[in-house]
């Protein structure tokens, strides 16, 4: 895997979808992260990211020049009250890419393994909606279970999400070990040159500039800028 960020990080320009769902609310599909954080740095239009945590559900307005950050766990929906548009920061680059977000289906999608991943394709802008829609409708349930202050909700969720990636989890430690983690021991490795005075990664300095590959990709919260042509996928949102 290659690594086209410092730090390992993922990157993504992101035009949040414009769909109205059936609360009349426009917007992405509802997902949870196992693994990695996210930044969201708002670069034009405004709306809102609603999210599901232990501490209950909060709306958190996005306007230009906004930036807001979650931790794994974190489920979240991004709501577009008009030409939202974010450019999305992504720990571990390569996890998100390999499946480390799961949507907030309804509970009995989330016990098929079998279909789950079926449900979670998007080719176009009908699969697309489809897959949007039917993650509102489980994180309306799952809001709907946290406020009336079901305690197993949020956890009964994550076990299901776990459950559903238990296969994924050795490849995902090898991304990140040949990703993120070996970005972090590059730093050691440098540091150490430094303190020794060895300039030879020095004389390495480049610039290295990356260009969106063809159209615009449906995303799993709006249409994607993709800035990872070794990859030949996009990051994740």
């Amino acid at each position: 895997m290659v690594t086209p960020f410092p730090g390992g990080v993922g990157i993504s320009g992101l035009r949040v979808y414009d769909w109205p769902a059936v609360d009349g609310a426009c917007g992405g599909s509802p997902h949870v992260h196992l693994a990695c954080s996210e930044c969201y740095y708002v670069i034009g239009g405004q709306g809102s990211v609603q999210t599901l945590t232990p501490r209950g559900f909060a709306e958190t307005p996005l306007r230009e020049g906004t930036v807001a950050w979650f931790t794994p766990g974190t489920i979240h929906r991004l709501v577009n009250d008009g030409d939202l548009r974010i450019l999305v920061v992504m720990q571990n680059s390569g996890l998100p890419e390999a499946g480390d977000a799961v949507f907030t289906f309804p509970s009995e999608v989330l016990a098929d393994a079998e279909n789950y991943p079926a449900h979670a394709q998007a080719g176009d802008e009908g699969s697309a909606r489809r897959r949007r829609d039917l993650a509102v409708e489980g994180f309306q349930e799952l809001r709907r279970r946290v406020e009336a202050g079901e305690d197993s909700a949020l956890d009964d969720f994550y076990r299901s999400a776990v459950r559903l990636k238990q296969d994924a989890l050795d490849a995902w430690e090898k991304r990140w070990r040949a990703g993120a983690l070996a970005s972090a021991e590059r730093t050691g490795e440098q540091l150490n040159r430094l303190r020794v005075g060895d300039i030879g990664h020095l004389a390495e300095a480049d610039v290295h500039v990356m260009r969106t590959e063809g159209p615009r990709r449906f995303g799993m919260c709006g249409r994607l800028d993709v800035h990872d042509p070794a990859e030949g996928i996009s990051p994740h949102d």
